[in-house]
């Protein structure tokens, strides 16, 4: 894939540096509650006053503790200007920042009135609109903020553990929960969504499988265009995308975990659905054709 030397998106959230429980999001409502009952309590005016008096003695300024608790960047919590990722990180952020802005030149054109979402980078844990998440839960889209979340360690896992290696791999993993952001706008996540708890457990998994086809679909159709109009392939990308697609199809990441498959489980797709869907978006790019949803064959 063509991408060193770039444009890149300016819609990046770089939270490499800030811890995941209380970066950005400051103490909930009900905690700060039970902290201002108890020291305006008896004991807690006391533990305060002598807390207050050891700062004081310490040169350390009281105002600067409820900062960190109101939202002021954590505790213990280094900040995102002081983080220093390594060459090799920084360049997958950069290259994460110019498949974005790729997605924003495609689907503008495609989408009129297009909402651009935001790209988050995390290391290790992070919060966000859905709740909070590690590394392990993978990159994802969180519908409550339009925020695409990914540890750059990943891209690495995807290489190794998964054995789907390159450039356009990684791009496919952007591009996937873009779909996802686009099937946000146009109110298909809240209606499946919506089901939870009106259908069986296999009925919802069923559902949520067509919801990610089509978010494969999507990233499908993006190629197509990226390839037409901003000439950025290279020989060899597309099946660095279907090897990605096929490796993290359920079947197979069941089988390789628990040594069994279990369908009515599947929540994504089998290996052959998703490469399927994705190579359908590629060939036609054409929006029209991706409706999971009443497709009679998956």
């Amino acid at each position: 894939m063509k991408w060193q030397g770039r444009r890149k998106s300016s819609n990046i959230e770089d939270r490499r540096g800030r811890s995941g429980s209380f970066g950005g999001g400051g103490i909930s409502p009900l905690a700060l509650g039970m902290i201002m009952r108890f020291l305006f309590s008896k004991t807690g005016l006391v533990v305060a006053g002598i807390f207050i008096l050891i700062m004081w003695a310490t040169g350390t300024n009281p105002l600067s503790l409820l900062q960190q608790f109101n939202g002021g960047g954590g505790m213990g919590a280094t900040t995102a200007a002081s983080y220093q990722g390594t060459p090799e990180e920084d360049s997958l952020a950069e290259f994460s920042a110019v498949v974005l802005q790729d997605t924003e030149d495609i689907w503008n054109q495609l989408l009129q009135g297009y909402r651009e979402p935001t790209l988050v980078l995390f290391k290790g844990s992070v919060q966000s609109a859905c709740g909070s998440a590690t590394s392990a839960s993978g990159p994802f889209y969180c519908p409550g903020d339009e925020k695409l979340y990914i540890d750059l360690s990943f891209y690495e896992e995807l290489k190794d553990r998964f054995n789907a290696p390159g450039d356009f791999a990684q791009a496919y993993v952007i591009a996937h929960e873009v779909g996802h952001h686009i099937q946000k706008l146009m109110g298909i996540t809240d209606k499946v969504h919506n089901l939870q708890g009106q259908v069986s457990q296999e009925e919802y998994n069923r559902m949520s499988v067509r919801l990610e086809l089509q978010a494969d679909f999507l990233s499908g159709v993006w190629a197509h265009h990226a390839k037409n109009t901003l000439n950025i392939l290279d020989e060899g990308d597309i099946e660095e995308a279907l090897t990605a697609a096929s490796a993290i199809g359920d079947d197979r990441i069941q089988r390789q975990t628990q040594g069994q498959v279990i369908p009515d489980s599947f929540t994504h797709g089998t290996s052959e659905q998703r490469m399927r869907w994705f190579k359908k978006g590629f060939d036609t790019g054409d929006l029209s054709q991706g409706d999971t949803f009443n497709a009679e064959v998956l």
